[in-house]
């Protein structure tokens, strides 16, 4: 086991590009990352990488090395996944990401009930907004919203996530009310920066039979959907933002939905993991246990639509 902790370390060398990065991969400092992979080239006698200041590169012997230790590497997991599985007890480290908003409001409580309906699973969980690359980075699975662009990922589709429009009452009865998504080039407007097309709204015409683009404009800029539903609730604009966001302001009356009849189509919220012959059980455990979750009408979306 000492021997395969080494070339673990040296293969996420490898593919990560620094020891910090491998690390943090595997859990560990970069004092031992260095030291593992040292220890490797000690017992085998050879030069696998060459270090400088500024970069690591492989000798010709280490690249030959990498290669085949890869492909023993993968094996080895395939078949402790698959005695893992026989077994019925998931076990073992799950690193998991997800988007930093919905992570922290809606899944943390959802992971938590995971966690202590599996004891022996240790959740490792990132929240970002970053998209991370889940094989280059070590991640077992993650939460995205919105159809998944890697075509080679597995993804496992959860639910659905509604875009509404929002705007505080006391903002709404001092402007002109949109009807229509071309007002809202009259109105102040709260921009989520963390859309691919921030400042380019989307929306459905009401017989939903085609899709609308509007370009607003706004003095309030925020990569946090939680920072634009807090200034529409000051009363400075309308905001776009997530359904699961808004909820709990619209059940409130802090808020009010607004054009609601030209909604856009909702965004999909998937689990994502890498593809494999044989899946971890702890990651099956997981994709099933948050599909279960999320069926149905979301309760964010309950007492007000």
């Amino acid at each position: 086991m000492d021997r395969l902790e080494c070339d673990r370390m040296f293969a996420a060398v490898i593919e990560t590009g620094s020891f910090a990065a491998a690390a943090a991969r595997l859990g560990t400092s970069t004092g031992q990352a260095s030291k593992l992979v040292s220890r490797l080239e000690k017992e085998l006698g050879v030069q696998l990488l060459t270090r400088t200041t500024r970069a690591l590169a492989l000798t010709e012997v280490g690249r030959a090395y990498y290669e085949r230790i890869k492909a023993i590497i993968e094996e080895f997991d395939l078949l402790d996944a698959s005695v893992r599985s026989a077994s019925g007890a998931p076990t073992g480290r799950l690193r998991i990401t997800a988007p930093v908003t919905f992570g922290t409001v809606q899944l943390a409580p959802v992971l938590i009930s995971f966690a202590t309906a599996f004891p022996d699973i240790q959740l490792d969980v990132s929240f970002s907004d970053r998209l991370v690359g889940l094989v280059d980075e070590g991640y077992d699975a993650a939460i995205r919203i919105g159809q998944p662009a890697d075509s080679s990922l597995m993804a496992k589709k959860l639910g659905a996530i509604r875009i509404v429009l929002v705007a505080a009452p006391s903002y709404l009865d001092a402007q002109k009310l949109p009807v229509h998504p071309s007002d809202l080039v009259e109105h102040r407007c709260i921009v989520d920066s963390n859309f691919r097309d921030p400042t380019s709204w989307r929306f459905r015409t009401v017989d939903r039979e085609q899709a609308i683009a509007t370009e607003v404009k706004g003095r309030l800029h925020f990569s946090n959907a939680g920072a634009c539903l807090a200034a529409a609730e000051a009363g400075l604009g309308i905001a776009r933002v997530p359904s699961f966001v808004a909820g709990d302001s619209l059940r409130a009356g802090k808020l009010r939905s607004v054009l609601a009849e030209y909604e856009d189509e909702p965004r999909g919220l998937y689990a994502v993991y890498p593809p494999g012959r044989h899946l971890a059980l702890k990651v099956r455990v997981l994709v099933d246990f948050l599909a279960a979750a999320f069926k149905g009408q979301p309760k964010w979306d309950e007492g007000w639509v």
